[in-house]
């Protein structure tokens, strides 16, 4: 192991009376990627803010060694100005600019005292290039899927002369293709001579790409090893992070199922733009009461769109077939009379489509049902309270009080907010959407065990997950994606990453 470029000694951040992290070392060495791994609110983020400058030098105790000096940055442009650059999860991006705009945004090339546009578009030209993309600089960057802009985000730090880059969690909104295109660049950045700190929940992309983990687990470091050690395994991560083993990922469950609760027939939806470009075609499929049905698909697949179409024509702009609850027609052509008629869909951005982050965790359960908390057109605030706390206790909703806004929240407790929420309709059928994206391990295992008791009190439950194994594990039955059309039903037994991924991957028609 080569000598280090960075070095955090000693480190203590307090928020209050409450210490975030205590006494951490943490040490990266030259040229390796060292991923940093830990549930949600072990300290990780805070870490790396301290290490950016978020937080600057008078507000935490303890030394940063970067480069053979001793740092003490006041500001992100303090440690952007020494090397040291990070990538956040919620990418910054304009979406209205292009991608030369939001590249040079806040360092602008200039010429003469005015902005260079020529010279901004051949420079991103060539960043682009290096991180493999071939879009043109003026492309507006809301014309990009979430993986390119991830990689933009990328060439936007490279611009910067970086000789650390800190990814915070940039495989987290992937499909698997992006995911592993990124972590390609990434060891190819490592040839660069560029130094990489990567925090992810994804502990099998972490153990394909680092030189070493470091797991922080309630503001302190636990332990830092190799990946090349034959004793480095999931497992052992796994232990280290939540402090105790979990022999099984998925918490084990004997399925009862009913009779058909929800079915939908030949149901196709064009797309919002383009109403002869059919997204959702044809599609049949059914959930019984108890049961858990997976989706499984690649990017693109039409999951998210058909469930957004069930969800009260949320998606698409022609639709045809029809949908049963019970074996009756049920109205679904609004997203009021779904949720009326007990179906209810869990957004795969939890943050912008699930959530009021402003609001606090009170408002947000009570939101989607204000009508059940209701007298004379207002809102019994004592009951709405009540509720809120019945469903913080019930779900293990970590926070300093209900009053608490969303957005101060860890990603797993802000999913059990949503699922608050949905939970409080009284719902008959549920389609979560990437329930699980961006959260820890420790946090997945209590999702899954509220999923497995909504199924056990007799709901049918929807799953949507980029993550095959997730899929399942969850899952009694399993529907393969593919360009929109449903490819195939895979029972429980029959149902492996093979299988599935053989019919998810089909031939363009």
């Amino acid at each position: 192991m080569s000598e280090p470029i960075l070095r955090m000694s000693d480190v203590t951040k307090r928020f209050g009376p409450v210490a975030a992290l205590a006494d951490v070392t943490f040490e990266v060495a030259r040229g390796e990627v060292h991923a940093i791994c830990g549930e949600n609110g072990a300290g990780k983020s805070t870490l790396m803010q301290i290490l950016s400058g978020v937080y600057p030098y008078s507000s935490f105790e303890g030394r940063i060694d970067f480069d053979g000096r001793a740092m003490r940055f006041r500001s992100l442009a303090d440690s952007e100005a020494a090397g040291i650059v990070i990538v956040h999860q919620e990418l910054s991006a304009v979406p209205q600019l292009s991608i030369a705009d939001n590249v040079h945004l806040g360092h602008e090339r200039t010429r003469f005292g005015l902005v260079d546009v020529p010279g901004s578009y051949l420079a991103t030209e060539e960043i682009l290039r290096r991180v493999g993309l071939s879009e043109n600089p003026t492309t507006p960057m809301g014309e990009l899927g979430v993986g390119k802009r991830q990689l933009v985000e990328i060439a936007k730090a490279l611009t910067k002369n970086v000789k650390l880059l800190i990814l915070d969690e940039p495989t987290a909104a992937l499909g698997r293709a992006d995911s592993d295109r990124l972590l390609a660049l990434i060891r190819q950045l490592q040839a660069q001579g560029i130094t990489c700190v990567l925090i992810s929940h994804k502990i099998d992309e972490v153990l394909r790409i680092a030189d070493r983990v470091t797991v922080i687990r309630d503001g302190g470091v636990v332990e830092t090893m190799r990946t090349d050690n034959p004793e480095t395994n999931e497992s052992r991560v796994i232990r280290a992070m939540v402090g105790r083993p979990l022999d099984d990922l998925f918490p084990r469950r004997e399925p009862v199922f009913g009779d058909e609760l929800f079915r939908i027939e030949n149901w196709s939806v064009g797309h919002p733009s383009d109403p002869e470009r059919k997204v959702v075609d044809d599609v049949n499929l059914h959930v019984r009461a108890g049961e858990i049905v997976g989706l499984a698909g690649l990017i693109g697949a039409g999951r998210t769109e058909l469930a957004m179409s069930v969800f009260g024509r949320a998606y698409g702009s022609v639709f045809s077939g029809a949908a049963y609850k019970r074996g009756e027609v049920v109205d679904l052509q609004t997203v009021r009379s779904a949720i009326a008629n007990g179906v209810v869909y869990v957004p795969e951005d939890r943050r912008h489509d699930g959530l009021n982050l402003h609001a606090t965790v009170q408002e947000n359960i009570s939101a989607a049902a204000l009508r059940r908390l209701g007298q004379r057109g207002l809102v019994d605030e004592v009951r709405e309270r009540k509720i809120a706390e019945a469903y913080r206790d019930k779900m293990n909703i970590k926070t300093s009080s209900i009053a608490a806004a969303a957005a101060t929240l860890s990603g797993g407790n802000q999913q059990k907010v949503v699922l608050s929420k949905w939970m409080f309709t009284n719902p008959d059928v549920l389609i979560l959407d990437e329930p699980t994206r961006g959260i820890d391990v420790g946090a997945r295992y209590e999702i899954y065990g509220i999923i497995n008791e909504l199924a056990a009190q007799g709901k049918a439950i929807i799953i949507i997950s980029s993550e095959l194994a997730e899929v399942i594990g969850l899952s009694d039955r399993v529907y393969a994606m593919a360009e929109g059309r449903i490819t195939a039903e895979v029972a429980r037994g029959e149902a492996t990453q093979e299988v599935l991924m053989r019919h998810m991957v089909v031939e363009r028609r």
